[in-house]
């Protein structure tokens, strides 16, 4: 799977979900996860990625087969095979969640249900991305993962 897209955030954050781990997110503030808390339990309980990228504005995403130059990775789980990869503020919340219309900046993509160590690396605005299986679902992060 080699994708290459642009996204545009104003919340300094990309997000890596499966539209279903978050479904329980739906009828929730559209910005439930700008509380610590809460964007942390999501992350440790494998539901969802959010990569804090440091700045605003545009940047691409390339997601390759096999990322072995990688900064960091954070696992989830894929229950339904739909991921979003997107700008954070596109998350499931508001009683909204990411499709493929124009107003949403991300990607909706198809993948065999199961759990997936996200591999990520950051070059300049480019954020490089793979999905590798992993037996492990859950995380035990402590504060934001950063780019």
């Amino acid at each position: 799977m080699d994708i290459s897209f642009n996204i545009f955030t104003d919340t300094a954050t990309l997000v890596v979900f499966d539209l279903a781990s978050l479904r329980h997110r739906l009828s929730d503030t559209p910005d439930w996860w700008s509380l610590p808390e809460d964007e942390l339990d999501e992350i440790n309980q494998g539901n969802a990625a959010f990569l804090n990228l440091g700045q605003d504005g545009v940047h691409v995403v390339e997601i390759v087969d096999n990322l072995l130059d990688y900064s960091g990775s954070v696992y989830i789980r894929v229950p339904s095979g739909r991921i979003f990869v997107g700008a954070g503020e596109d998350v499931t919340g508001g009683d909204l969640e990411p499709d493929d219309t124009a107003a949403v900046s991300g990607r909706l993509i198809e993948m065999a249900p199961g759990s997936y160590a996200v591999r990520f690396r950051r070059d300049g605005d480019v954020i490089s991305l793979s999905f590798v299986i992993s037996g492990e679902f859950r995380n035990h992060v402590e504060g934001p993962v950063r780019l």
